[in-house]
């Protein structure tokens, strides 16, 4: 007899095998139509998925309404995509197929490329399998039988991830809707039919199988998918609003940065503009910085590596660091040498060619080719320590490190805080540069600070205290708080349990104290190092952006790694604790964020041109360029337009430039000594004094108000701008 036991507290009983549907239906006709999937015993499972035939089961039946479903919808509709381009093109290979954050993508590999020209096409062919309501009908196979079938039907990569990426699995699942059949491990809907009519192919973009360079170039196919219309048309409405927004567009037509290929991909030019933008955030950090006690340094843009290999950073993050330069001419050739070795990619034939090419260079280590791998990459790794070799600074806590290791210290002396506004360095890949958000080079507002472990509590409270006045100053308070936590599976980690256990439980203690929205653990989002608090800003169009972060390390200032210490009240040596902390993240990506937030109009602190003077005609140059002087001086960035167009044509070009506050200049104004101030939202506020205006604006930046722009009024200005630049 099988009991179960539902969410409201009723139970059902079965004295024959049943699956979650029957259990539906036994309750009601609508929750079984309705049905999406099943909760058993805390585990999401098919509909069709047999309960077990005896003792108690706890059942939760999902339906849309249930936040679950929509990623199930998701991925069941990557299911139907992949199926509807299989009918269209012949010879596809599929990879994987996951959801995202906002809808689904599917990696394939076509004999001819598609093109968003394809998408009208392939999404009737959706439609078309929709309507065929094709159960989803799970199979379990044994891993022999699995190769067996996808080597039947030609899917090489799936072949190759049961073969590698599953080969400790003894069974595997698939997933068939008519003639579509697909690796998967489910969840999946009941039938195609109720995917129903809310969805939408996006994009398309290229991909690497398994995300390696080295290997075959797929077609990333993206859609999204709603539970009804109505969502997908918001859905659709905010990407339109974020494609208005996008800080490449309005970047380049507000003249504020400037990517040159001649320079580097992923390396930002910041031109007068964007320069004025982040000095006035670098000024208001600073000032934060000197009235909370923390003291500026400078460090180096490279290091040792051995300075990297003492942090951990370089063989973490080995993968995304550039290569290492090395002032032995075959130390680059012996670095990737060490890397092939390591990976398992180098034969006897390729390492006979590296060995005589290292010799040419210079390489005189005694060499044994037929030694085993780790004494090959120890020797390799012996000589590679006898000679300098430098990185490109990934990281600037291993160089602030050092600032705090460079002289004794007392527990007098503690907390001691070190801050920079460091660039760091990152060999992104190409595919993956977008912009100022995602770039090869960028600086930190970045701090370190070591304490005694009873300051902790009140360093990071500090810490998470100048982090919401930032935000706040900006507007930007929508956000909620992640606590990174480590992922106890994990071997990604430095340190002993106990330390984690003991960090982990001093920043949830200071951030529930703080009564911070969120506050969940999110296991596997610690830095290597520590635990962290980061804070996950939505901006007004609803996107989750992570800006923000404090970091609690009780790792690199230990003996394994720095060996810091300072000197205690009992006169013996102790290990301070450290705290990695940016408000801000990376400058180049907070701004890419601040400027598709604001759309480009930055409230009046920030504006890179907070006011411009025009003037009505030339008999009033003279006095409108007194006028800019008087602003300037008055330390407000203000720029003059003296030109001999008419006063509407500059007006609304200042409007099109987002300029905050137009000062009109007309021989009235002239001679009464006045000025007509001209908001940019609010429009013409009428006659005033000089020194009233100045007065009027000054106090607007010292209390660095953020004003609301309608979102319509703004959605025009940048399409009129768009438009006034193609014509």
């Amino acid at each position: 007899m099988l009991t179960v036991l539902l969410p409201d507290g009723s139970q059902k009983q079965f004295d024959q095998p049943v699956t979650s549907l029957d259990v539906a239906a036994a309750i009601g006709p609508g929750l079984a139509k309705s049905a999406i999937a099943a909760e058993v015993d805390g585990q999401l499972v098919d509909l069709t998925t047999p309960l077990p035939v005896a003792g108690e089961t706890a059942l939760r039946i999902l339906t849309k309404r249930d936040p679950e479903s929509l990623g199930l919808l998701r991925h069941s509709c990557a299911h139907v995509m992949a199926q509807a381009v299989m009918r269209l093109y012949g010879g596809v290979q599929l990879a994987f197929g996951p959801t995202t954050a906002t809808g689904f993508y599917y990696d394939m590999a076509l004999p001819e490329p598609i093109s968003e020209d394809d998408f009208p096409k392939i999404e009737a062919e959706m439609k078309k399998i929709v309507k065929e309501k094709e159960s989803f009908e799970r199979t379990d196979q044994p891993r022999g039988e699995a190769l067996s079938l996808c080597r039947e039907l030609g899917q090489k990569f799936k072949v190759e991830h049961i073969e590698t990426g599953l080969e400790d699995q003894s069974h595997v699942s698939f997933y068939r809707q008519g003639e579509f059949i697909d690796l998967c491990r489910g969840v999946h809907i009941p039938h195609t039919g109720h995917i129903g009519k809310a969805f939408k192919l996006l994009s398309i973009a290229g991909a690497y199988w398994k995300g390696d360079a080295k290997r075959e170039q797929l077609q990333r196919l993206y859609g999204t998918v709603f539970f009804d219309k109505k969502e997908l048309a918001e859905h659709l409405h905010r990407l339109a609003e974020a494609r208005k927004r996008d800080h490449r567009v309005l970047g380049k037509q507000l003249e504020l940065f400037h990517i040159d290929p001649t320079v580097g991909s992923g390396l930002v030019l910041w031109l007068p503009k964007g320069a004025a933008l982040r000095q006035t955030l670098e000024d208001f950090i600073r000032t934060e910085l000197r009235e909370r006690g923390y003291q500026g340094v400078y460090t180096p843009n490279i290091g040792r590596i051995e300075l990297y290999e003492t942090s951990g950073h370089f063989p973490y993050y080995r993968e995304s660091q550039f290569t290492p330069m090395c002032e032995h001419d075959a130390g680059p050739l012996v670095d990737q040498w060490t890397e092939r070795l390591q990976e398992g990619t180098l034969d006897a034939e390729g390492e006979a060619k590296l060995l005589d090419a290292a010799q040419l260079l210079g390489f005189d280590a005694e060499y044994d080719p037929a030694a085993s791998v780790e004494d090959r990459i120890a020797t390799l790794d012996t000589w590679a320590h006898q000679h300098d070799r430098y990185l490109l600074k990934p990281m600037n806590c291993p160089h602030h490190v050092m600032i705090y290791k460079s002289k004794p210290r007392s527990y007098r002396d503690l907390p001691v805080r070190l801050a920079e506004f460091g660039t760091v360095y990152r060999n992104e890949k190409s595919g993956e540069l977008s912009g100022m958000t995602r770039v090869r080079g960028f600086t930190q507002d970045d701090a370190h600070i070591f304490c005694t472990e009873e300051q902790v509590a009140a360093e990071v409270r500090d810490c998470i205290d100048f982090t919401l006045k930032v935000l706040q100053s900006l507007g930007m308070e929508n956000f909620r708080v992640r606590l990174g936590f480590r992922d106890p599976e994990s071997d990604k980690y430095v340190g002993s349990s106990e330390v984690w256990d003991r960090a982990e439980a001093a920043i949830e203690k200071v951030a529930q104290e703080m009564k911070l929205p969120g506050c969940e653990p999110e296991l596997g989002e610690a830095a290597f190092y520590g635990p962290k608090i980061d804070f996950v800003v939505t901006d007004c169009i609803g996107r989750e952006w992570q800006l923000g972060t404090v970091q609690l390390d009780y790792t690199l200032p230990s003996k394994e790694r720095f060996g810091l210490e300072y000197t205690g009240a009992d006169n013996q040596p102790h290990q301070p604790v450290m705290i990695h902390r940016a408000p801000l993240g990376s400058m180049e990506r907070f701004i890419g964020v601040l400027i598709e937030h604001f759309a480009g109009a930055f409230p009046l602190w920030l504006a890179p041109e907070q006011a411009r003077v025009l003037t009505v005609s030339e008999k009033s140059e003279e006095y409108g360029r007194e006028v800019e002087q008087q602003l300037a001086a008055a330390g407000l960035r203000v720029a003059g337009d003296f030109r001999g167009a008419k006063l509407g044509a500059k007006i609304r070009e200042a409007q099109l430039d987002l300029i905050p506050y137009m000062l009109v200049i007309g021989e009235k104004d002239r001679d009464s000594g006045s000025v007509t101030l001209r908001d940019r939202i609010d429009g013409d506020l009428g006659a005033m004094p000089i020194a009233e205006a100045i007065a009027k604006l000054q106090e607007e930046v010292a209390s660095k108000v953020v004003r609301q722009v309608a979102e319509q009024t703004l959605g025009a200005e940048i399409s009129d701008r768009g438009a006034g630049n193609e014509s």
